[in-house]
C-alpha cells in the first residue's frame, strides 16, 4: 500500500517537473543508473521535496521501511599525527595536547564495554613512530580478549602509511592484518576525491587513487568497507558528483562497500574555520541526491554524532536506511570541529524511539547487516 501511495505522489509530482527532471525521475523509478550530467543537475535544480520522493523510491526498494543501528563503540588511539589537514580539529596541530593510548589503556577501554557491544571502530591520527606489526598486534590482543567483537580499523589513510612504512603492497599489508583479526575496513579519509581541492585542504594525506586501491585491495581479501564523502567546504557540485562517480564505479568492480556516509564539515578549531557550514536543507539535499546516485550502494548511513540525532532522524525521509551505532560517548572527532553532540552516546531504547518517531522500523544488524534476533 505505502508503495503504491509513494508510485501516486512522483506521478502527481512528475506533472509539474522540467523535462530534464522528469528524464531522470524516470530513471529513479525504473532503476536505471543516472549519469554525471543527471547528478549535478539534480544539485543544481532539484527541489528538496522532490529529492527526498526520489531517495525513497531507492530507500524502499532496497530496504523497505527498515532503520538499521548496532551496539559499537569506538577508539581513538592517539592525536599525534603525520598529516596537517586544514578541516581537521582532532590531531595534536590544533588541540591543547598531545595524547597518546598505551596498549593497556586500549584493552582497559575494550574491557569496559558491555558484552553485548558487537563491533569495535579503531581510526584516529596517523602516528609517525607506529607500524603495521603495532597495529596487528593491537588487533591480535583485542580478539584474544574478545574472539566475537567485530574489529572494524584504521581509515586508508592510516593503512596507507602503515603498509608503505612496511614496503609492502596493499594486497599483502591488508591480508598481514586480516590474519591478525581484521574484519573491515571503515570509510573515513576519503574526504573530497578532486585532487585540486583534496590539495588545498588536505594535500599531505594519502591521494585519492591509492584511497580507492586500498579500498579495492580489502573487497578483493573479502574485507567489506565504507565509503565517505566530506562535504560542504570548497568543493561544487561537480566534485560531489565525481567523487560519487568514483566509488559507484569501485562498487561495480567489487561489489565490496556496505554503506555510503556523507560527512558535514564542521568549521571549529581548525584552519577552515572562516568557510560557512552549509544549512540543514543542503544536509538533506547531499544524502537524498547520494541515495539516489549510488544506485548499487546497499545502504545510506546518517553518523549522528556529526549530524546530530535531531537531523540524523530527518534524513530517514531523504533515503537514509542505517543510523550508524550506539557509539558509547567514545569519540570526539567531531564534537572538538564544534558538532552538536558533544558527549556522543545513545541507549539501545533511545535509538529505536528515533527511529520509530520517524515512522521507521527499528531493526538491529550486526556488522555484515544481518537482523540480531
Amino acid at each position: 500500500m505505502q508503495r503504491q501511495e509513494q508510485a501516486d505522489t512522483l506521478k502527481i509530482l512528475q506533472k509539474s517537473l522540467s523535462k530534464e527532471l522528469f528524464v531522470i525521475s524516470e530513471k529513479v523509478k525504473t532503476g536505471i543508473p543516472l549519469s554525471t550530467s543527471d547528478g549535478i543537475l539534480l544539485f543544481e535544480k532539484g527541489e528538496l521535496g522532490f529529492l527526498g520522493i526520489l531517495a525513497d523510491v531507492v530507500r524502499k526498494r532496497k530496504n523497505g521501511d527498515k532503520a538499521w543501528f548496532i551496539r559499537n563503540f569506538h577508539i581513538e588511539p592517539t592525536n599525534i599525527c603525520v598529516n596537517r589537514c586544514n578541516f581537521c580539529s582532532f590531531s595534536h596541530h590544533f588541540s591543547a595536547s598531545k595524547w597518546e593510548l598505551s596498549v593497556d589503556e586500549i584493552l582497559a577501554k575494550v574491557d569496559s564495554q558491555d558484552e553485548s557491544v558487537r563491533e569495535i571502530h579503531i581510526t584516529g591520527a596517523v602516528h609517525p613512530k607506529r607500524d603495521i606489526v603495532y597495529y596487528g598486534e593491537l588487533i591480535k590482543k583485542i580478539k584474544a580478549r574478545r574472539p566475537k567483537l567485530h574489529v572494524k580499523a584504521y581509515s586508508a589513510v592510516e593503512l596507507d602509511y602503515m603498509i608503505k612504512k612496511a614496503g609492502l603492497d596493499f594486497i599483502t599489508g591488508l591480508q598481514y592484518l586480516k590474519d591478525c583479526g581484521l574484519d573491515s575496513v571503515p570509510g573515513g579519509g576519503a574526504e573530497i576525491f578532486d585532487e585540486t581541492i583534496r590539495e588545498k585542504i588536505c594535500g599531505m594525506k594519502t591521494c585519492s587513487a591509492d584511497w580507492l586501491a586500498i579500498h579495492r585491495a580489502a573487497h578483493i581479501l573479502g574485507l567489506p568497507s565504507n565509503a565517505t564523502m566530506l562535504y560542504g567546504h570548497l568543493e561544487t557540485f561537480s566534485h560531489r558528483v565525481d567523487h560519487l562517480e568514483r566509488l559507484r564505479q569501485l562498487q561495480n568492480e567489487t561489489g565490496g562497500f556496505n554503506a555510503f556516509i556523507p560527512l558535514k564539515f564542521h568549521r571549529y578549531n581548525n584552519e577552515m574555520k572562516d568557510v560557512l557550514e552549509v544549512p540543514v536543507i543542503e544536509d538533506m539535499r547531499m544524502y537524498a541526491i547520494s541515495r539516489v546516485y549510488l544506485d548499487n550502494f546497499p545502504h545510506m548511513k546518517a553518523y549522528w554524532p556529526a549530524l546530530g540525532r535531531k537531523m540524523a532522524q530527518v534524513s530517514l525521509s531523504f533515503g537514509v536506511d542505517d543510523m550508524d551505532g550506539t557509539i558509547n560517548d567514545s569519540t570526539r572527532i567531531y564534537s572538538l570541529a564544534g558538532a552538536e553532540e558533544q558527549s556522543p552516546v545513545m541507549t539501545v531504547s533511545g535509538m529505536k524511539q528515533l527511529i520509530e518517531e520517524a515512522g521507521r522500523i527499528p531493526v538491529e544488524r550486526d556488522s555484515y547487516y544481518r537482523p540480531v534476533l
